[in-house]
């Protein structure tokens, strides 16, 4: 193998261009920890003119980004585009179909193509890394294949987001309402100035999800009917209440094997101020896994960024110049299973409850006989009135109830004339 490796980086967002700057300032510290010179020899974007700090050199950038792929001279790729199609899926596609090792934070695309392009991957003898598209910064996925490779993990759970995450410790620290702490957020760039929806919705936690579930558990990345709820719907009112109760909301990423059938979902969770995900606040990302014979391992970090996500592509690609030719999803594709998926109409689970209603008589008990026809059960309420509007909120939590009948349940409180806006639902953790 050639002591000297040509370079090249397609995407020159705010983390490509970090990259950059970390491969072109770092060259000393690489070949001093792999033996292996680097070069840098073609950069790609999708404006050459846009303003940055720092001058691009002409004489390697290429417009058209898929020439690279094609160009036998490469010997690594790094892929910091961000989509989970388009020209991100074509350049990676055709670069491992070039024998070209590729690095990639893409969650969206390892997430949807992960299975088809490791494949590929495996085929070509090339490598496939993505250790940035989980925790940033964190060496989960690389903890997952090679730290933890001989246990049986049962359950992978924890905090996926920084965005939501930081929303939610704002929210409670502040009292502040959830439209001006993203407004912060968006402000600190810790949300998408444009369209954080990704972020809020669940919709990137989930992604991450699918691939911790195929490292953990050796199967194909999933296409379950996952049960997948955002924060938007969460309100300054719900922190206060769950902060009476002693728990706090976060919004989890979880998957686990429960009875030889995959169980995926990312929704927000009252978890106890007491246990240690229940602290981890701000932007930091945090991940628990359960297995045997390891018992509970934690990894904690910043889960976005340029600094923390750079770092996880370093990481990959020293590894790739150390020689570690390996499976992108720690064995082979042959030995990668289709996995069943749990129905989560099955799943039981405490339930917190909060209901805007009219402040009169008989509205607690009209309230308390649809949650017993549906077999749910409370353990807790709180009730607190509003005088001035002649409203009041109830907070309920309940005991362990059944995903179908709580989904009925909710339905059938539009019908209640006395709840004035729709349920709030959060599950316990």
């Amino acid at each position: 193998m050639s002591k000297e490796f040509n370079i090249a980086v397609v995407g020159l967002g705010q983390i490509g261009s970090y990259l950059l700057n970390e491969l072109n300032t770092k060259k000393k510290d690489i070949l001093n920890k792999t033996g292996k010179k680097i070069n840098i020899v073609a950069i790609s974007a999708k404006n050459k003119n846009k303003k940055r700090t720092f001058k691009i050199n002409k004489k390697i950038f290429y417009s058209d980004p898929l020439k690279i792929a094609k160009d036998k001279n490469i010997d690594i790729l790094f892929e910091v585009i961000g989509s989970s199609d388009g020209i991100s899926k074509k350049l990676v596609e055709l670069a491992l179909k070039n024998k070209i090792h590729v690095i990639t934070p893409n969650k969206a695309l390892i997430s949807k193509h992960g299975d088809y392009l490791s494949k590929l991957a495996e085929n070509n003898k090339v490598n496939l890394e993505f250790e940035a598209s989980v925790g940033g910064g964190i060496p989960i996925l690389r903890t997952i294949k090679e730290g933890l490779a001989t246990n049986k993990i049962s359950k992978v759970y924890g905090i996926l987001n920084g965005t939501s995450n930081y929303i939610l410790s704002e929210m409670e620290t502040t009292k502040n309402s959830f439209a001006n702490v993203l407004k912060k957020a968006q402000l600190l760039g810790y949300a998408e100035p444009g369209n954080p929806k990704l972020d809020l919705n669940g919709y990137d936690a989930l992604a991450k999800v699918k691939i911790l579930s195929s490292l953990s558990f050796n199967n194909k990345i999933s296409n379950s009917k996952y049960l997948m709820e955002g924060i938007e719907n969460i309100e300054s009112k719900d922190i206060e209440i769950v902060d009476q109760l002693n728990y706090r909301i976060k919004l989890l990423g979880i998957t686990e094997i429960i009875n030889n059938h995959l169980f995926e979902r990312v929704h927000p969770c009252l978890v106890k101020k007491n246990t240690y995900i229940g602290n981890v606040n701000g932007v930091m990302n945090a991940v628990i896994l359960e297995g045997k014979p390891v018992g509970e391992s934690v990894l904690q970090g910043e889960g976005a960024g340029p600094g923390p996500t750079s770092s996880a592509l370093m990481s990959d690609l020293l590894s790739i110049l150390r020689g570690n030719i390996k499976f992108p999803f720690g064995i082979s594709d042959k030995k990668r299973k289709k996995v069943k998926i749990y129905n989560i109409n099955k799943y039981s689970n405490a339930l917190y409850l909060r209901l805007e209603v009219k402040d009169k008589p008989g509205v607690l008990s009209s309230i308390t006989k649809q949650l017993a026809k549906y077999n749910i059960s409370v353990k807790r309420l709180i009730q607190i009135p509003d005088h001035k509007k002649k409203t009041a909120s109830i907070a309920i939590i309940t005991h362990d109830a059944n995903e179908l009948n709580s989904k009925k349940c909710i339905k059938s409180f539009k019908a209640n004339k006395n709840i004035i806006k729709s349920p709030v639902l959060i599950r316990l953790f």
